[in-house]
Order: C-alpha cells, then sequence, then structure tokens
C-alpha cells in the first residue's frame, strides 16, 4: 500500500483552488497545481542527487510559506523522511537535530543558506528555489513510499533533557488527519489562518497538514495581535495556544468601542476556533467567550500520538476539559502507581486520577536511533504512556491535571526540557547551581522561572540572564523569572526536590 497522504494530496479535484496565501502581500497566490508541479520538480532534484532516501532524513528548513510546503512534499514524492528545522532555534539546537538526524541532503531557502553550510558542512546543501512557472505532469505511483514508512520526524523533549527525534509513518499521520476531518468538519471551501511554528507537531500536522488535507486554504502569517484581529475576518478556521488567545485578549481590551466591535465582527465569521499545545484556562475561555461570543474548542494530543481527545464541534464544550477520543483513538487512565504489567490492568473509575493511555494507528513509529526510549515508551499492554495525569467524568469527559513528570513544562504551547534549559544556562559564569519550574500563569500555562544560586562575589538579573540565553536557547525557552536562592531543596539521593521548590514559590 503506498502513501495515504501523498494519494489524497495528488487528488484534489480542483488544481486551480488556492492553497497558500504567504505573508509577503507581494507574493502571489500558489495554487495546489503549481505547488504539486514544484514539488515534482524538487523531488526530481532530490534523487538527482545519487543520495538513495527510502526513508532516510531529508532535513529542511524555510519560513512558513509555500516554499515550506513544496520542501515537504517534494521530499515526500522522493520518499524521505522529512525532518524541519525551526528559524527560531539557536546553533546549538541546530546542531543537536543534525547529528541526530544525520542527513546527507539539507534543503533550505536563500536566506538561510551560509548559516546552514555552516552547521553542515558534510551534507550537501540544496537551495529552494521556486520555480517561477513548473510544467504539472503525472507522477509515477511506483515511486511513492509505502504507507509504513516515515512520512516526517519532529523534536519533542522529554524528561532525559535533549530533544528526542519522533518518527511517524506516513500511515500514522493520515490517521490523525482522518480523524480530525471526521471530529472538525475540515471543508474544502475553508481558510485557515495559520500563525504557529512549523517544526513541531501543531503547526505542521493539526494546522497545515489539517487544511492541505480538505483542499482548503492556509494562509501564513506571523503573529502580532492587532493584525491578527484583522485578519480573522478573512478566514473561517483559527487554531492557536493559549497564549496567543491571552494576548488577543490584551489587544481586545486595550481597543476602543469602535474596533473592539470590529474585532467582534471578525471573530463572528469563523466556525471554528481551537486551542492545543497548553492547557487552556477557564477564565480565557470565557473571556474569550464573552469579547467575541465564540467558544474555543479545546484539544489533547501530543508529538508520538497525534490528537487524542477533543471536545466536540457540536454540542457542549467543557471548560478546562480536553474532551473525549477523537475517531480512532482508544485512551485508558491508568492509576498512577500501576506498572504497566498486571497492576496496569486496572483502570481508573469516573473521579479517579491516573496516567493517560494511548492506542491508536496514529501512534509513532519509534524515537530515532534510541530504541531504548521507544521500548520505555510503551507499557506491557501495549500502551503508549503519555506523561500525563487526567481524570474521566461520568460523561467520559477527560480533564487534565498536568504533567506526570516536573521536569517537562507547557509554556506558551511550547513542550519544554526543564533539564535542557538547566544544562545551557548552567554554564553562566555567575551560576553555581540552578533548577528550572514551570509556575502556574493565566498567559504563558507554566511560566519558565530560573531558580539559581550564585557563585559568591557574584550578581546576576533577569536581563544578564536572558541576554545570555540568546546565544543557547530558542526564544520561547528562556526563562521569563529568575528567582535567586540560597540553596535548591534535595532529597538523600541529592536529587533536586522540584515540588519543594514549587511550593515554596507558589
Amino acid at each position: 500500500m503506498t502513501s495515504p497522504l501523498l494519494q489524497r494530496l495528488l487528488s484534489h479535484p480542483a488544481r486551480d483552488d488556492v492553497a497558500v496565501l504567504d505573508d509577503d502581500s507581494s507574493a502571489a497566490p500558489t495554487t495546489y497545481g503549481e505547488l504539486l508541479a514544484r514539488a515534482n520538480v524538487l523531488a526530481a532534484r532530490l534523487r538527482d542527487t545519487g543520495t538513495p532516501l527510502d526513508g532516510a532524513p531529508v532535513v529542511f528548513l524555510a519560513a512558513p510559506s509555500a516554499a515550506y510546503v513544496e520542501a515537504l512534499l517534494g521530499i515526500w514524492l522522493a520518499g524521505g523522511c522529512a525532518v524541519p528545522l525551526s528559524p527560531l532555534h539557536t546553533t546549538p539546537e541546530w546542531l543537536h537535530v543534525l547529528d541526530n538526524a544525520a542527513p546527507s541532503v539539507v534543503l533550505t531557502t536563500a536566506p538561510f543558506v551560509e548559516r546552514v553550510r555552516a552547521v553542515a558542512p558534510s551534507a550537501r546543501v540544496l537551495i529552494l528555489a521556486t520555480p517561477e512557472a513548473a510544467t504539472e505532469h503525472p507522477v509515477d505511483p511506483a515511486r511513492h513510499p509505502a504507507a509504513a514508512a516515515p512520512a516526517i520526524m519532529l523534536y519533542t523533549s522529554g524528561t532525559t533533557g535533549k530533544p528526542k527525534g519522533v518518527v511517524l509513518s506516513h500511515a500514522a499521520v493520515a490517521a490523525t488527519l482522518d480523524s480530525l476531518d471526521q471530529a472538525w468538519g475540515w471543508r474544502r471551501d475553508d481558510r485557515l489562518l495559520h500563525l504557529l511554528p512549523l517544526h513541531h507537531t501543531h503547526g505542521v500536522i493539526v494546522a497545515l497538514l489539517g487544511a492541505l488535507w480538505a483542499g482548503a486554504c492556509v494562509r501564513f502569517a506571523a503573529f502580532d495581535a492587532r493584525p491578527a484581529w484583522a485578519l480573522l475576518g478573512e478566514v473561517s478556521v483559527f487554531m492557536a495556544v493559549p497564549t496567543i488567545y491571552a494576548k488577543l485578549l490584551e489587544a481586545f481590551r486595550a481597543a476602543d468601542p469602535a474596533l473592539r466591535a470590529i474585532y467582534r465582527a471578525n471573530a463572528a465569521r469563523l466556525r471554528l476556533f481551537t486551542s492545543g499545545s497548553a492547557a487552556l484556562p477557564a477564565t480565557l475561555l470565557d473571556e474569550f467567550r464573552g469579547a467575541t461570543g465564540q467558544t474555543i474548542l479545546e484539544r489533547y494530543g501530543m508529538t508520538e500520538i497525534g490528537m487524542a481527545l477533543s471536545n466536540p464541534l457540536t454540542g457542549t464544550r467543557v471548560p478546562g476539559a480536553v474532551g473525549r477520543e477523537l475517531p480512532g483513538v482508544h485512551i485508558d487512565i491508568v492509576p498512577d502507581d500501576a506498572d504497566g504489567g498486571s497492576d496496569g490492568r486496572r483502570l481508573c473509575g469516573p473521579g479517579e486520577p491516573g496516567e493517560l493511555r494511548v492506542r491508536s494507528p496514529q501512534l509513532f513509529s519509534g524515537y530515532h536511533r534510541d530504541p531504548t526510549a521507544t521500548a520505555a515508551a510503551y507499557d506491557s499492554e501495549g500502551r503508549f504512556r503519555t506523561g500525563d495525569t487526567g481524570v474521566r467524568d461520568a460523561a467520559g469527559v477527560v480533564r487534565l491535571l498536568g504533567r506526570t513528570a516536573v521536569d517537562v513544562l507547557k509554556s506558551g504551547g511550547y513542550k519544554l526540557s526543564a533539564l535542557e534549559i538547566e544544562d545551557a544556562l548552567r554554564a553562566h559564569p555567575a551560576i553555581a547551581d540552578i533548577a528550572v519550574v514551570g509556575l502556574p500563569d493565566a498567559t504563558w500555562g507554566d511560566l519558565v522561572t530560573a531558580c539559581v544560586v550564585v557563585r559568591p562575589g557574584s550578581a546576576i538579573t533577569l536581563n544578564d540572564l536572558r541576554a545570555y540565553a540568546r546565544d543557547v536557547l530558542a526564544p520561547y525557552k528562556i526563562p521569563r523569572r529568575l528567582v535567586v536562592v540560597p540553596a535548591l531543596p534535595r532529597n538523600a539521593m541529592g536529587k533536586v526536590q522540584k515540588g519543594v521548590l514549587k511550593a515554596e514559590l507558589a
């Protein structure tokens, strides 16, 4: 069986429909026919390198644009596994991905080419030069990758502190998209306002590919609250993280009555607002509903499992809850003390908290070059261990209670590793010891907080720390609060007791 992703995208009924609108107002709309023709040309260039792809990682870097989509589809048509880099990331973060993925080919656009060549000297670097015109021609189905072949590898942070490459097959991505198509009623005449980064599952799979799966249009834009309110008047679907909604509401509160009326009218045009990647505070949902008349649909998923739970498209959306299983997904809530063996067969009853564990055709193929971590991700019943604690009510609606592990933070829609941030900042000359925790915050979800023990005779401010961090961490990983402490609480084994630390700071 060949890739259901490519079968779906190549069978779009109207090649003249607009697929992508770039944020650059001077860029012409890109139709499905143009997009697929350009992807075909790129696939031929990749095959001409003489490098056998056959599921091998192909790293690519492009700003959110038609060029990004061309690269993604071109890699698939050539048989490779797409690995997106983020323009937001620092050189050390790029180096980690390149070291782990070990690509022989890297694709990029002209603005990034010199920087990419500097960090990937052993790889062949191809510049994404979208042709002015590309003639669409039939694609040989024999060249399509198999359904089980790797489609995309996205990097996510775990409790080990280093991002791991999560490999998703064509079949797994297609299962997620088909499930969301059924649940959220994607339509060919939809237009999505896309403000999300394209190196994690929310931006690339749920939003971008969700729209393309339906034959809809993606309108890319960089996030700025006031222009975003204006752009809402041009679209029908909006997907964001809680932090974006908080920023939109800040702009709404600051607007005069006439401008608020325009914002409200623009929001009323949409058929769907969704939120994910972090818990949506009920107070934020209520304020947004009061401002716009729209009730945000909250859902739950992660890179390894796709989307698993969702509030309904029609019907009651429960504030503070992530809803019920999406089509094709089965979730057990297992007592936190269960080890996945015989005790793991006991399930939590209504109102009893436990870890969410998942069975689904959407599940990832494994962590790249890390069979030990892959095996540890599943229990003896074959369920994926999410590391999230939740509770199901009598009606089957699930509410998340937080991360099982305190070293994984969810801030501004990103899942971050506290250990990675600690490792990056520990080299600061003023820092003797450091622990990073997430403190509850209405805007950010987890407010990234650095608790620091200062070296004798040294001093450090938040501005000092943030200036240092800009060279070693992506902007969304940089601490937003600094607390200087005399010592970090530790247990008898020397491990920092982050629960104690968070309680002291609350």
